[in-house]
């Protein structure tokens, strides 16, 4: 984490206007500073009404430019100062916004350069969670027994036998008419109670016994416990090879922590929704009980029942996505970051930062302990544990008796595959031996759908969305063309827009969906199925796959990034990457360092439990230093090499990096704007300020897009040069502009 920890300041300001405004014949009144989440510069103060009670973190709505708007009070005051100022409407009541929270609203802003309202709207994600829960009223069985028993009835008290349940519920489970159900509470043999919609989260019991550990899993472990025990904030790295045993590890440290205080709330970032439910299992498993979970994907009713739960503290372990970064914790004692490393972690729409990095300053500010976790540490988390800021805690070697697999490459230029193919045959005949043997092959290409380019035989016009300059990706199930950029999608044409030519449109190049259809070819009696965020949509989906997958009835899966992360598949034995080089080419800081970690979380896929495991590598740069130091399991060879390079170049972490980015619907106006926003930047010793340069993906949903980069010393405060640049500039209105501290994507 490279930001300030200093906290900027919120700065309070009078609103005046026509309603509510107190007359300075009452005298001085105490007021509040309210913080709306909106995009506005600081909060703004607000009379108290006579006889109303607030403290910091209520909720709170009050007038605000012709409307009433709901906001939390950021302050308390003993007096206007004699200024007149509109009063508050009313109290909106429900749990408090601790001070925890309202540092961290305030932290990020300064660091992310964004109103404090922006970042208190990632907060208050669900205001409905502020009223009390619904009830609904249950039925149970009173004992009684009815004077004439029917079948229906006695499906009935069957049913009810269980878990009280509603009446539509019961008569749902008992397959009869709810008349059935009314009938028997008149009688009284069922009697009806209320209990809320949204009931708490059991709590996790500590004192189950997890798995048994290693020696070096239980050093590891102590090292955890004894950080637990010390209490305030530290920030720990385990570093273990994948299969290792971090997740048991962590999970020490959480029971270390729910001993020593019952009321602590713990929150397990994840990268992909896809490992919700495997992570889920296994905290049921050693606590007996499943975390809250928080994700995109879940329904409003469930993300109400956990932001009240989380904010009332009684949600003790929250399981979620980066998002979940930003829910209201009142106690929050631990914070853990698995896989680290993973770009996902990254943010680039909307509000945009890095969960890995604001879980630190988090948990900094509150007195946490902060747990990252990976096989493959980012640089930055590394040279952190180098220098000593963190903890390192080693984990060499998997659990049990499991192996690393052997991990080999494939010459492309010695073995190319046949014409209109992408499988060369020294990996069919591996994945033939594995299929003969019962065992499973994971084909890994991290590019989703049939083909990445769709272009006319005729005339070579290539498919491109209408709003950017992206090509088109063809997704052979749906028979339609996507910009995975911008969500477009339209079906693939019978004849191209440009020359009219019939059917001349063909895919170029390979995505899991054709890769799949090769496999299927070469395999025709293999089950053959395609793991990516296209084709298994939402948690259910991704939990039946994984089950077929752990379960043996998929011989050979073809994936994406999703497949290569934290699963744990027993037979399967082989991982073929189909395109080792993918992800080396382009202007990325990070290409040679990302490669490398999605190559060894592919190959990690491979061996567990009794069964060895092998990877090949398809590639025509076998002499790339990410695929020579995976081959040779020299992760320090690589590390030096990709430090000597940041270092020389003074990028992060030994530098600091800003970009800016402005976007409008007109180029020239654009054009303008931009030369006026880099006259406007402040000279600092240190700092060098590159651009405005069109950026790499010129255009957007229709906007034209300028790019400008910071570089700085690593000593620079990088945001505080941006928000001076920012304070100096006034954008058009119909320019946008966006502050990326740290970027990790140059597009």
């Amino acid at each position: 984490m490279q930001g300030s920890d200093r906290l900027p300041a919120c700065p309070s300001t009078l609103y005046s206007g026509s309603r509510h405004v107190l007359s300075d014949l009452f005298g001085p009144r105490p007021c509040a500073a309210i913080l709306f989440p909106l995009p506005l510069p600081e909060a703004f103060d607000y009379a108290i009404p006579e006889g109303m009670e607030l403290e910091p973190g209520d909720h709170v709505a009050a007038p605000l430019g012709g409307r009433m708007a709901q906001g939390v009070v950021w302050e308390v005051k003993p007096e206007s100062g004699g200024r007149a100022l509109k009063s508050i409407e009313h109290a909106i009541g429900g749990p408090r916004l601790g001070e925890g929270t309202r540092r961290f609203v305030d932290w990020a802003a300064g660091y992310l350069v964004e109103p404090p309202g922006v970042i208190l709207r990632q907060v208050l994600r669900s205001t409905s969670a502020l009223r009390p829960s619904p009830v609904e009223t249950v039925y149970r069985l009173s004992g009684a027994q009815p004077q004439r028993q029917t079948p229906a009835r006695q499906a009935v008290l069957e049913a009810a036998a269980g878990e009280a349940m509603s009446a539509a519920d019961l008569a749902r489970a008992a397959g009869v008419s709810g008349s059935v159900v009314k009938g028997l509470v008149d009688l009284g043999v069922l009697i009806g109670e209320d209990r809320p919609t949204d009931p708490p989260f059991d709590d996790p019991d500590p004192y189950r016994e997890g798995v048994a550990l290693n020696q070096i899993q239980a050093d590891a472990a102590i090292t955890l416990r004894r950080l637990v025990s010390a209490g305030g904030f530290q920030c720990a790295l385990i570093d273990g090879v994948t299969g290792s045993g971090k997740t048991e590890v962590y999970f020490e440290a959480i029971a270390e922590l729910v001993r020593r205080e019952p009321e602590a709330q713990i929150l397990v970032l994840l990268p992909e929704i896809a490992l919700t439910q495997s992570v889920m299992d296994r905290f049921e498993a050693r606590f007996g009980a499943r975390p809250a979970l928080w994700h995109s994907d879940i329904g409003q009713k469930e993300r109400r029942r956990v932001w009240r739960e989380v904010a009332s503290g009684r949600a003790r372990i929250v399981a979620g996505a980066r998002s979940a970064l930003f829910l209201p914790f009142t106690r929050l004692r631990c914070t853990i970051v698995d896989e680290e490393h993973d770009p996902t972690y990254k943010q680039d729409e909307g509000l945009t930062y890095h969960a890995r990095d604001l879980a630190v300053a988090r948990g900094k500010l509150e007195g946490a302990l902060t747990i990252l976790a990976s096989a493959t540490p980012s640089l930055e988390s590394l040279v952190n544990a180098e220098a000593g800021r963190y903890v390192h805690i080693r984990l060499p070697g998997r659990a049990g008796t499991a192996q690393l697999p052997e991990i080999d490459t494939i010459d492309l230029r010695d073995f190319p595959p046949e014409k209109g193919n992408w499988l060369s045959e020294p990996l069919i005949a591996e994945m033939d031996q594995v299929y003969e043997k019962g065992e499973q092959s994971l084909l890994y290409l991290n590019r989703r759908g049939f083909a990445p380019l769709v272009l006319c035989r005729a005339c070579g016009h290539k498919m491109k969305s209408p709003e950017t300059d992206r090509w088109l990706v063809e997704h052979r199930y749906t028979g339609r063309l996507i910009c995975h950029t911008t969500g477009f999608s339209m079906p693939k044409p019978k004849a191209c827009p440009e020359c009219g030519a019939q059917d001349s449109l063909t895919g170029v190049g390979p995505g899991v969906e054709r890769v799949a259809e090769e496999a299927r070819h070469r395999f025709p009696d293999a089950v053959v199925e395609v793991f990516s965020s296209d084709t298994t949509q939402g948690a259910d989906a991704v939990r039946a796959l994984v089950g077929r997958m752990e379960r043996g009835e998929i011989d050979i899966l073809v994936g994406t990034q999703i497949a290569a992360k934290g699963h744990n598949f027993p037979r399967l034995t082989l991982v073929g990457v189909v395109d080792a080089d993918l992800g080396l080419a382009g202007g990325d800081l990070r290409a040679g360092e990302r490669t490398y970690q999605m190559l060894v979380q592919a190959a990690g896929r491979a061996g567990r439990a009794d069964r060895p495991g092998r990877a090949l590598l398809q590639t025509h740069q076998p002499d790339h230093e990410a695929i020579q130091a995976l081959v040779a399991g020299d992760r320090t060879a690589f590390l030096d090499a990709e430090r000597m390079m940041r270092e020389m170049l003074k990028l992060p972490p030994y530098g600091r990096l800003a970009a800016l980015i402005l976007s409008g619907p007109e180029p020239e106006r654009l054009e303008n704007c931009a030369r006026e926003v880099a006259a406007a930047a402040p000279h600092a010793e240190g700092v060098e300020v590159f651009g405005p340069a069109d950026a790499p993906l010129a255009v957007v949903r229709g906007r034209w897009r300028k790019r400008f980069l910071v570089q700085a010393e690593r000593r620079v405060d990088v945001s505080a040069y941006m928000r001076a640049w920012m304070a100096r500039v006034k954008i058009p209105a119909a320019i946008r502009s966006s502050v990326d501290i740290e970027p990790y994507s140059f597009l």
